[in-house]
């Protein structure tokens, strides 16, 4: 079987209306561990079923289809991340700042880097997500603190609403645990840049305001991947379907 190709095109004409989307969508005024996971059921695996577009990569079903939802989620967040790095802000930002953004940068490149991993051991090269997607940043300006904290802030947000929505999707134990310990660092990096942001404004109760913890529960957001992808579309430049995913 030849590998899917993936079909790379131009999203310049919606990127203004998914922009503004994603930034209802996260409440903003969209992800480690050493451990492999190998799995020899055969349950695990799911077929994507026949795309409609033969050159347009599908993310599949069950825990396929939800560990390439992540991945490339994560591919996004560390290639933030790196430009955030390589940009004149952060070399000039203050000592704990530039520790917090650099910790940040660590802990996606290793999630990303998890989830390569995962997927390549236990799926077939064809039905795994490419590692090279595109992303478009050109509404960051990564010299600015402002609009690096504020995207950083974003992403993570969603991140944690991604990564709640996408549970119950998960069949296999050993990936519902490793996608909690993943959780649980993503709401540590978004308290971090609420607490940052929030000092800077004097909003102390931003690192977990009532427009990302609901303040009846107590609970963070989910949103179903459809709608994170959808909304995400004003950064992704790779286009790819998620037809077997809620």
């Amino acid at each position: 079987m030849k590998n899917k190709k993936v079909k790379v095109e131009s999203l310049t004409t919606k990127k203004g209306n998914k922009r503004r989307q994603f930034l209802k969508m996260s409440g903003l005024a969209l992800a480690g561990s050493g451990l492999l996971l190998s799995c020899s059921d055969d349950d695990d695996f799911t077929e994507p079923n026949p795309d409609p577009d033969p050159e347009l990569f599908d993310l599949g079903g069950g825990d396929l289809g939800v560990l390439n939802y992540a991945y490339a989620l994560e591919q996004l967040e560390a290639d933030f991340y790196t430009k955030v790095l390589n940009g004149s802000y952060w070399s000039g930002a203050a000592m704990e700042e530039k520790q917090i953004l650099e910790d940040l940068y660590n802990h996606e490149v290793n999630h990303r880097e998890f989830f390569k991993a995962a997927l390549n051991t236990n799926f077939d090269a064809e039905v795994v997500l490419p590692e090279s997607l595109e992303f478009d940043f050109s509404s960051v300006d990564f010299s600015n603190r402002d609009s690096v904290l504020s995207t950083a802030q974003l992403l993570e947000d969603t991140g944690v609403k991604a990564y709640n929505g996408a549970g119950k999707l998960i069949e296999t134990a050993a990936y519902l645990v490793i996608a909690g310990k993943i959780v649980s660092v993503e709401a540590r990096h978004a308290a971090a840049i609420r607490s940052i942001r929030g000092n800077n404004m004097n909003n102390f109760k931003l690192f977990a305001g009532d427009d990302i913890v609901d303040p009846i529960t107590g609970l963070d957001g989910a949103e179903n991947p459809s709608v994170i992808i959808d909304a995400a579309g004003g950064f992704i430049v790779t286009p790819f379907t998620a037809n077997q995913l809620p």
